[in-house]
């Protein structure tokens, strides 16, 4: 046997079996302080709960799975071996274990048990940090269900809503009835149209006076297409009512068994997210549908989906966020270079500082967002309204240059596929893209702020609790309240106005919340503006070390 070249040396420890949760002090806090007024039951609960899928989320099996379930994507199997068309995908069998530890973790029942939005979201932060791509269904599937209680008829709802909060992951296509547990997906876009999902074309035409319909068209962009149903947008042709964009639920099988026509064309070669498949299907014209919600209504109906999923989009950009910064920080902390270890250094110290700034703040903001669907008041609706796609915008836009920056800090380590931070680079434009891209979020805060008083009441009510505690903030506030009074040429300044109110609320949250070097950190360079345009141009006289040291994960 040769002899060694040389001994290993200054290599951090791979950063696994720790728990994610607890090791997560922003989120754990966050989980406490919403979760603490229901009382202690509930919240001793959801810690146990949350800190043994924490323990799960950071093991070597997990990793594992995530590293596999990329490595190996979803394939389409269009025909059976005799030539039927079965329109079927293969996923890897740690898919399917992904998605039965997150479904048996209670990740998609969130609707109707104490503090249940907050538990499902700090359980979704922690299942996107082992991977992402499983997150698609889950988000899917938890956010179908306002969707089916805007339907007229409560029974659609009470057939579906136990299958869809259970905590049994079943693969496989069956008739629901014979399954304890299902997946939704939706299919919104189209080729002509994208976000612009009036522009639809798909058909529907009425079968009986019962609400069902037959399908013809297509959808460009479907997401998890082995789920057991999906929710989908076309144009019902007039029947008992006005006819228009509707609202339709779509069964991969039918009751009989038979196989409902879901013609998949192929699956997207995309970015990242590659452990997820997402298709383009065809309906035939023997599609069979049953409308929910009423004819020509169906944004009306399908909206509360969308909102449900545009907050999963932000939880998943804060927790790669997280991720991304938790690494970096973990690398610094063993790493010596020039002396020294990295983490000690003032400069990387302030790199780490400005990273933990930013995922502390998205996950702060998440995490309020979260509760404001647990507490479901008139007053906390209106909130949700303007300060969702407020927080999508903004938070899915600083995924990308933050997890960047913090693979930069690994070096050449960074760069490569084993060190899983290319992962999470790939998956980070995603948010930002999915359930709207940033224009359609920014206009959509204009319409809430021309349409809606209320929602903008509700906001300035959040942001103004902060108010008097820090000048900066204050001072931003000021200027928030301008740039709202002037709605002369509003649209060509919708970015700049909703990122703006977007740093308000993350700085007013971060003013009541954090701890003081977080929130006098955030405040000089958010809102102050004693920032460069680069992380690490922090004033460094603020008390850096504290922050880093908070977001370090321990082992």
């Amino acid at each position: 046997m040769a002899a060694s070249t040389h001994t290993v040396t200054n290599q951090p420890p791979p950063l696994v079996g720790y728990d994610v949760f607890s090791a997560d002090r922003a989120l754990a806090e966050a989980v406490e302080r919403h979760l603490d007024p229901l009382g202690p039951e509930v919240l001793e609960v959801a810690r146990e709960e949350l800190t043994e899928f924490g323990r799960s989320a950071g093991s070597e099996q997990a990793r594992e799975w995530g590293e596999l379930a990329n490595a190996f994507p979803p394939r389409l199997r269009t025909h059976d071996r005799y030539g039927n068309r079965i329109d079927e995908v293969e996923f890897h069998p740690a898919w399917h274990r992904l998605l039965g530890r997150a479904v048996g973790s209670g990740l998609t029942d969130a609707w109707g048990r104490p503090g249940g939005h907050v538990r499902r979201a700090a359980g979704f932060f922690l299942a996107t940090q082992t991977e992402a791509g499983h997150g698609c269904p889950l988000s899917m599937t938890h956010a179908a269900v306002p969707a089916l209680r805007a339907d007229p008829d409560p029974e659609l709802a009470a057939a579906w809503e136990p299958l869809l909060t259970s905590r049994v992951y079943e693969q496989g296509l069956r008739p629901p009835a014979e399954k304890a547990g299902v997946l939704f997906g939706m299919g919104l876009t189209e080729k002509q149209g994208g976000s612009d999902v009036r522009a639809n074309t798909t058909e529907a035409r009425p079968l009986a006076e019962d609400g069902t319909y037959v399908l013809t068209g297509h959808k460009w962009f479907c997401s998890a297409p082995m789920s057991d149903a999906f929710l989908v947008l076309g144009q019902a042709s007039p029947s008992a009512g006005e006819g228009g964009l509707s609202c339709f639920l779509v069964p991969r099988v039918l009751p009989d068994g038979t196989r409902n026509a879901f013609a998949i064309q192929r699956l997207k070669d995309k970015l990242g997210n590659r452990s997820n498949a997402s298709a383009e299907v065809e309906f035939d014209g023997t599609t069979w549908a049953r409308r929910v919600g009423e004819e020509g209504s169906g944004v009306r109906t399908i909206i509360g989906m969308v909102a449900a999923t545009r907050l999963d989009c932000v939880l998943g950009s804060a927790a790669l966020m997280r991720q991304a910064v938790a690494q970096a920080v973990h690398h610094a902390a063993y790493r010596r270079a020039f002396g020294g270890v990295l983490i000690e250094k003032p400069l990387m110290r302030n790199v780490l500082a400005d990273l933990a700034l930013e995922s502390e703040a998205a996950t702060v903001l998440g995490m309020r967002l979260a509760a404001a669907y647990d507490t479901d008041s008139e007053a906390e609706r209106a909130f949700l309204r303007i300060a969702v796609p407020v927080a999508k915008y903004w938070v899915t836009k600083r995924c990308t240059p933050t997890v960047a920056e913090a693979l930069e800090c690994l070096g050449g380590n960074g760069y490569v596929e084993e060190s899983g931070m290319p992962r999470l680079l790939r998956e980070s434009p995603l948010n930002s893209i999915w359930e709207g891209s940033g224009n359609v979020q920014a206009l959509d805060v204009l319409r809430a702020l021309q349409r809606e008083p209320m929602a903008l009441n509700a906001f300035l009510t959040e942001v103004g609790k902060a108010r008097g505690a820090d000048h900066r903030l204050d001072g931003a506030i000021r200027g928030m309240l301008t740039e709202l009074a002037d709605l002369d040429g509003i649209e060509g300044r919708a970015r700049r106005l909703v990122e703006r109110m977007a740093l308000v609320l993350q700085g007013s949250l971060l003013v009541r919340w954090a701890p003081s070097e977080v929130s006098d950190a955030f405040c000089a360079s958010r809102l102050g503006g004693d920032w460069g345009t680069a992380f690490g141009t922090l004033p460094s006289t603020l008390d850096l070390g504290a922050v880093v040291e908070r977001a370090r994960a321990e082992v």
